[in-house]
């Protein structure tokens, strides 16, 4: 009996720690909504396409809109079977037909006020029946412009689905308005930016050039599915309350406006002061070297789960002149603009063993990470700028020797310090006159199984400056908790301090004795996170995250 109970409340426990349900959205289409073949530098899209990088991960799309199909020949060759086997309770199906059904053709046209309407019913009541919530779009508009004036081409298959709605009280999209009105409004030449409008000679796809005026490119793709899915949002709010809108999107299965984050970075405007530039970099790793220049304020980089930004240099390896790279020209990421921020990020070096290899490189001031992982060994998150104020907030940062190190002013809030090997925490190179170098509130310090000998830090310079404030220090920590570098002037110029150390490696009675033990009242006095990063302008990102400050330029 105490058996079957043991199981009983493992089998609870474990099933409090199961990720929630993803729900799918279904797509079935026409070539408007579907994927595209990506060879040749194809810059066709769909807006079904580019549907993810708007929702949440609460939200998986499944795109089974097909070129050239209608509802006649989606359901004859047996695509609309492969969808409903797929159906679970709760899943939508987004229903989108129209351009192909109007074709005279035996294998496609269907008559839109009998089998065309009836093919869009059943949809609906299959979706139904195996509990699924269908939604029904009409056509987007052609941009078919007759001197000037845009010109419907879709007829009665138009009213159609909003007649089916009606009938069968489905949610329904007017995309055909949404997307006319749209094209109304910017005029002949302008629309023809978000479609296949291809100079010759510019994509091996379509060497001749093209003049497509039905199907969008990935700025039309990315525009169309932002339009439909805000009204899907205002209608349905389980979904609504799961979109996002990003100013770009990467991507590497061509879902997004770039396929690598430094084009993202690129493409927006110098010193855009007035709005933060939102990026959503999508799951996959992403093998670049990153480089957010000064001119590149404000920007926001969001990652879904699994994203990551990689590289392998590191310090003896030799550029294209034979020369080292050097520590500073091994780094993965390079991030010399203020205001930035990021969030659910990866930065790795993933060079090894090697010697000093930096994931990131972080020189501008008032810059953020939430939920970020930097992992390497040596020298993994180099703080560079003496000007430079960073917070990490919830973050994971590995290494073995100096894996934080540098001359920023830094705060660390519950944040995960995980030794790979022997070696120091942090290396920092405090500036002479500077208040706070290092400093980590409500941390974990890990390491690998195995690990021991590892210091809290070592001075890089003679004023560094590192403090642990109720942290939890496994047993991998020397006793001694810091390591003078073989430089005596610096137990003069130094500051290693802790307050409240718990866990096996946090015993303050054994520690090196030029190091401080800070007591109730230094702590209130001095190391307020407001106080350490607030400056001349007020920054509180603890307090206020990525809120954008008004700062004169």
């Amino acid at each position: 009996m105490k058996k079957l109970i043991v199981l009983f409340l493992a089998v609870i426990g474990l099933s409090a720690f199961q990720t929630a349900p993803v729900t799918t959205i279904f797509m079935i289409g026409d070539s408007t909504m579907a994927n595209k073949d990506l060879k040749g530098g194809n810059t066709e899209r769909g807006w079904g396409e580019m549907l993810p990088g708007f929702l949440s991960s609460k939200f998986q799309v499944d795109n089974h809109a097909q070129n050239g199909r209608s509802t006649r020949s989606f359901i004859n060759e047996g695509r609309w079977s492969v969808v409903l086997s797929k159906i679970k309770k709760g899943d939508y199906v987004f229903i989108q037909f129209g351009h192909n059904d109007e074709k005279p053709d035996t294998v496609r046209h269907t008559d839109p006020e009998t089998t065309f309407k009836a093919n869009l019913e059943r949809f609906v009541n299959d979706a139904r029946d195996k509990g699924g919530i269908p939604v029904l779009f009409n056509s987007i508009a052609r941009r078919n412009f007759v001197k000037g004036v845009l010109t419907d081409t879709h007829g009665a298959y138009r009213e159609v689905p909003a007649e089916v709605a009606r009938e069968l009280n489905v949610p329904y999209i007017d995309a055909n308005k949404l997307t006319s009105d749209w094209l109304e409004n910017l005029g002949d030449v302008p629309s023809r930016k978000y479609f296949m409008w291809v100079d010759s000679m510019t994509q091996a796809c379509c060497p001749h050039g093209r003049e497509d005026n039905t199907h969008l490119n990935i700025q039309g793709g990315r525009k169309v599915a932002g339009m439909l899915i805000d009204a899907v949002g205002k209608i349905l709010p389980t979904i609504g309350k799961e979109i996002n809108q990003y100013d770009y999107v990467v991507a590497k299965d061509g879902t997004g406006d770039f396929f690598t984050v430094q084009e993202a970075i690129d493409a927006v405007p110098n010193f855009r002061k007035s709005k933060r530039t939102t990026i959503l970099v999508r799951a996959g790793e992403y093998k670049e070297k990153l480089v957010v220049p000064e001119s590149k304020i404000n920007i926001s980089l969001i990652g879904e789960d699994g994203t990551s930004i990689t590289g392998n240099d590191y310090a003896d390896k030799e550029n294209i002149f034979g020369e080292p790279m050097s520590t500073s020209g091994s780094a993965t990421c390079y991030i010399y603009a203020p205001d930035f921020y990021a969030e659910n990020i990866t930065f790795q070096n993933s060079a090894g063993r090697v010697g000093q290899a930096v994931a990131a490189f972080v020189s501008g001031d008032r810059v953020m990470f939430k939920k970020c992982r930097f992992l390497g060994f040596q020298d993994t998150l180099y703080t560079y700028d003496k000007e430079s104020r960073q917070y990490y907030e919830d973050c994971y940062i590995e290494g073995t020797v100096d894996f934080i190190f540098g001359w920023s002013e830094a705060v660390f809030n519950r944040c995960e310090l995980h030794s790979k090997g022997a070696g120091f925490v942090t290396a920092p190179a405090t500036d002479k006159g500077s208040k706070y170098g290092y400093i980590f509130y409500d941390c974990d310090i890990t390491a690998d199984s195995g690990v021991s000998n590892v210091c809290l830090g070592r001075p890089w310079r003679p004023y560094a400056k590192s403090v642990y404030i109720r942290c939890n220090m496994g047993p991998h920590i020397e006793f001694l908790g810091w390591n003078e570098w073989e430089k005596p002037e610096a137990e003069k110029g130094s500051f290693f301090a802790e307050y409240k150390s718990i866990g096996a490696g946090g015993k303050k009675d054994s520690r090196i004795s030029w190091s401080h033990q800070l007591s109730d009242k230094e702590l209130i006095k001095n190391y307020d996170i407001h106080a350490v990063l607030h400056g001349e302008d007020n920054w509180d990102p603890a307090a206020n995250g990525n809120v954008l400050l008004k700062i004169v330029r």
